[in-house]
């Protein structure tokens, strides 16, 4: 009788375990489809307020990091056409 009665917690106690890892997962995809709105400012600042701690967190970690691919490309144009500045003054001030 004891035994049947730690069968049956232990059975209730897994489906509860179940059931809170599904919600965690359904959670996660719903985190994963803010992607789409990776664009705001002062026309949707509600829907950034509506997003919760980590959804946004998540936003400005993506906003930070295409942020600086954009500014070391632009280094990298900068570099380039300083050196092509300086490669045709050099030239000119050889051939004068």
């Amino acid at each position: 009788m004891i035994s049947l009665i730690f069968i049956i917690i232990f059975f209730l106690i897994f489906i509860f375990l179940y059931f809170r890892n599904f919600l965690k997962l359904k959670r996660k995809k719903e985190v994963f489809k803010v992607k789409n709105l990776t664009t705001f400012n002062k026309k949707n600042l509600n829907n950034w307020m509506n997003l919760t701690k980590k959804e946004r967190y998540i936003l400005t970690k993506q906003d930070s990091a295409t942020y600086l691919n954009r500014r070391k490309l632009l280094l990298e144009e900068i570099r380039k056409e300083y050196k092509n500045i300086s490669r045709e003054n050099s030239e000119g001030n050889m051939k004068k």
